[in-house]
């Protein structure tokens, strides 16, 4: 079972959004019972359910999600997940600060399995949803052939 976890800054916006949008990929795939997707943040207020926004962009694409509520990375998720997605280089500097750094090569920045070298714009501060949506989906797609090619 391959165990992933994307993380952003307060798990409302970016990585809930990744959360969902991975786990729609890998059930489109029929692949479900051969992963465990989820989400934290280095800074969140923890219990503040998914951001307004988040669900917006999630239903305009049907993309299905349950309703959560964030959660802080712990440094245990580090031994619990084979992949640490943060969606900017703050969020992966802060990963590597809570989990003690990053000595198994675990914790990866989202777009750069895409061959893009940035950031997810953060929506919190954007207000691009849209635009956000848009990098979960080519950062997840290239994520998800990564490990089935390497699975093979």
């Amino acid at each position: 079972m391959t165990k992933i976890i994307f993380v952003c800054f307060g798990n409302i916006c970016r990585s809930p959004m990744a959360e969902f949008v991975m786990k729609h990929l890998v059930a489109r795939a029929g692949l479900e019972k051969d992963f465990l997707i989820k989400s934290a943040g280095c800074h969140p207020s923890v219990g503040t359910p998914v951001s307004e926004g988040t669900v917006d962009e999630l239903i305009k694409n049907n993309v299905p999600f349950t309703p959560r509520t964030s959660k802080l990375l712990d440094k245990s998720d580090y031994k619990k997940f084979d992949y640490l997605i943060g969606m900017d280089r703050y969020n992966v500097a802060d990963m590597k600060d809570i989990c003690g750094g990053d000595p198994d090569n675990k914790i990866f920045l989202l777009m750069n399995f895409a061959n893009e070298n940035r950031d997810v714009a953060d929506p919190y501060y954007t207000y691009d949803y849209e635009e956000t949506y848009k990098d979960c989906v080519i950062g997840c797609e290239a994520l998800l052939k990564k490990i089935l090619a390497h699975e093979k």
